[in-house]
């Protein structure tokens, strides 16, 4: 069944979950971020199509028009400061409120880390990174007035283990964690939840990367439900949902138990002889935020008093 099916059967049964929420999700004139908004449109969002080409946002937008959502379709480059504000303007001047971004705009200039130029590492960190920053700027403060937003970061396997020839992308994405976890942490009181897809999909990016066999598994349309858990009423924060062939699972950032060495003369040695011990997975966390690592670090050197100033 067509994405384009699944929104005249959900309109059709009352399943329509993000019915009255505006949804924007960048790069979605064609391939994994068409699938996104032709999904969210089906399960009742208004879809605020954007991409580079004013063309590709008007096919998509009139997809969702067709079977039977609305969509405003907006060319902007996520790059450009005051092209992503005035699309922010033109959504709040239509239907007065923003309660979905999907950060999904990207772009791949893959080498060796020794054949890449300086200058395709800072563009695609800029697109990557400083674009998903630069329209969640612009949506933050409409977020925090309405005490309701969700946001969703696109991460990558490359940026949370690593992929030969991908060192920029695999930086951008990583980054795209960093982010997240910070601002689910600022967002919390205001009903902002913030969270990373990291997807494996079929389309002009991964094309050249994957073998044919596999991209024929990795229809982009696989991922995009993933998104209701992450934007829908009963969302999580700071979650890392990973998402490829209809499967789906959770990545996070851990610290280990770890082990007291103190600052002796011999504390090089020791830490790396003691390295099994130190990288231990038994008793790992999850930690709920940056200075957990400095509290269990205080904690272990017998400074309770300095794990409360940490804390603040």
């Amino acid at each position: 069944m067509t994405l384009t099916e699944q929104a005249a059967v959900a309109r059709a049964s009352g399943g329509t979950p993000l019915k009255g929420r505006v949804a924007i999700v960048t790069g979605s004139g064609g391939g994994l971020g068409r699938t996104h908004a032709l999904y969210l449109a089906s399960q009742g969002a208004r879809l605020v199509v954007n991409d580079l080409s004013q063309d590709a946002a008007d096919s998509v937008a009139a997809e969702i028009v067709a079977a039977g959502g609305e969509a405003l379709a907006i060319a902007a480059s996520v790059t450009d400061e005051a092209a992503v504000a005035a699309m922010v303007a033109d959504v709040l001047d239509r239907w007065g409120r923003i309660d979905i971004l999907v950060n999904n705009a990207g772009i791949l200039r893959d080498k060796s880390f020794a054949k890449m130029s300086i200058a395709d590492f800072r563009l695609v960190v800029d697109v990557h990174l400083i674009g998903a920053a630069i329209c969640t700027k612009a949506v933050w403060e409409t977020m925090r007035e309405q005490r309701h937003g969700r946001i969703v970061m696109t991460t990558s396997s490359s940026g949370l283990y690593g992929n030969f020839g991908q060192a920029n992308y695999g930086a951008a994405k990583m980054a795209l964690v960093g982010l997240m976890q910070t601002l689910a942490i600022e967002g919390e009181k205001y009903g902002i939840r913030v969270n990373c897809l990291a997807p494996t999909a079929a389309t002009q990016m991964t094309h050249g990367v994957l073998s044919d066999d596999s991209l024929g598994l990795l229809a982009p349309a696989l991922v995009s439900p993933g998104l209701l858990a992450l934007v829908g009423e009963d969302a999580p924060t700071r979650a890392i949902l990973c998402a490829g062939a209809g499967h789906f699972a959770a990545a996070h950032v851990t610290l280990t138990d770890g082990i007291q060495i103190g600052g002796g003369a011999n504390a090089g040695e020791q830490v790396a002889a003691n390295w099994a011990d130190v990288t231990a997975r038994n008793g790992e966390i999850v930690p709920a935020y940056g200075f957990t690592q400095a509290e269990r670090e205080l904690a272990a050197a017998g400074s309770a008093e300095l794990v409360v100033v940490a804390a603040r």
